[in-house]
C-alpha cells in the first residue's frame, strides 16, 4: 500500500459549558460533540524523499510543520522510529477558523491514517493519547462516537441514543480565534457537575439541551451570529446555536428536505457558506 485517501469530518457542539479555569490556565469543559458528513479530504502518499511534506493551499492554512496535520505525521514517524517519508495533500472543505474542528479532524485522520499506511497497530486509544498533546479535540475524532467531552475534552464518554439529524451550517466567512474567545470569557461562578440527560430520543430532545457559554462572547464582537440564529429559526429549524468558539451557526431540522430548502433560501438570501449535512 502506497497511499491512502481518506475522509476528516467536522463537528458541531450541542452543548459546551465551561465550567471552571484550571491552574494550568485551561477551561475544564462539558461538552456534547457530535460529527457531520461534511468533510476535507486527505491524501497520504509514501515518498523515497524522507520526512513530513504537507501541503494545503487554503487562505489560513499553514503548509509545513506549522499545520497540524504535519505535527501529527512528524510524531508518528518519530515514535515509530521508521525513516520514510510522507506526503500530504488536503483539500479544505471544512470553513477555517470557524468552529467546525476542521483542524483537529485533520490532525485526527492523519495519526490514522500514517499507523494504517505504515502497518505501525497502534489501537485508538494509543493514538488519542498522542493526538490530545497535538490538540484537545483530536481524540474526539479518533473517538469517532458522538461524545460526552469533559476534561479539556479529551475525557471522552460515548452518547450511544442520539438520534440522527439534519443541520444547516451557515458560516459567514468570518474567522474566529479560539484563544481570543477564552480570553474575552468572563465567568461568573463556578458551575456545577451535574450531569446532562444521555437520552435523545427525539429532535426536541437535543434541541432541549443546545447551549454554548462561547457564544455570548463572539456575539458580542460578531453580532452576525446573532443575525444567522434568528434567521435559521424563522425558515423553519427546531432549535439554532453557536458551534464551538464560532463563527458558524447551525440550525437542526426534522428531515432532509427541510433542511435542504431552508439552505436554499438563505444562500440566495446572502454571500454565507451555506450547506445541509446529516449527522454521522
Amino acid at each position: 500500500m502506497k497511499k491512502v485517501k481518506l475522509k476528516a469530518p467536522a463537528k458541531v457542539n450541542y452543548r459546551l459549558d465551561v465550567l471552571r479555569r484550571r491552574p494550568d490556565g485551561y477551561h475544564d469543559l462539558r461538552m456534547i460533540m457530535q460529527r457531520i458528513d461534511l468533510c476535507d479530504d486527505i491524501e497520504i502518499a509514501l515518498s523515497d524523499t524522507p520526512g513530513v511534506r504537507v501541503t494545503c493551499g487554503r487562505d489560513g492554512v499553514p503548509d509545513g510543520p506549522d499545520n497540524i496535520a504535519w505535527r501529527a505525521a512528524d510524531a508518528l514517524l518519530t515514535i515509530s522510529g521508521r525513516a520514510v517519508g510522507l506526503d500530504i495533500a488536503i483539500t479544505k472543505n471544512i470553513p477555517v477558523a470557524a468552529g467546525l474542528g476542521g483542524g483537529s479532524s485533520d490532525g485526527a485522520t492523519v495519526l490514522m491514517g500514517v499507523n494504517e499506511l505504515l502497518g505501525l497497530g497502534f489501537s485508538d486509544e494509543r493514538l488519542m493519547e498522542i493526538g490530545v498533546k497535538l490538540g484537545a479535540d483530536v481524540p474526539f475524532f479518533i473517538f469517532k462516537k458522538t461524545a460526552l467531552a469533559e476534561g479539556i475534552g479529551d475525557k471522552l464518554t460515548a452518547v450511544e441514543t442520539i438520534s440522527p439529524v439534519w443541520l444547516v451550517l451557515v458560516n459567514p466567512h468570518l474567522h474566529v480565534s479560539t484563544g481570543w474567545v477564552y480570553q474575552n470569557l468572563r465567568l461568573t461562578a463556578m458551575k456545577d457537575d451535574d450531569i446532562i440527560p444521555r437520552f435523545y430520543g427525539k429532535i426536541e430532545d437535543v434541541c432541549a439541551i443546545l447551549a454554548n457559554d462561547l457564544e455570548s462572547v463572539t456575539i458580542g464582537r460578531f453580532p452576525v451570529i446573532r443575525e444567522i440564529k434568528e434567521r435559521l429559526l424563522r425558515v423553519g429549524a427546531c432549535g439554532s446555536l453557536m458551534s464551538g468558539s464560532g463563527s458558524t451557526v447551525f440550525g437542526l431540522f426534522k428531515d432532509e428536505a427541510a433542511a435542504r430548502r431552508a439552505a436554499e433560501t438563505l444562500a440566495a438570501e446572502s454571500n454565507w457558506f451555506v450547506v445541509a449535512v446529516k449527522t454521522l
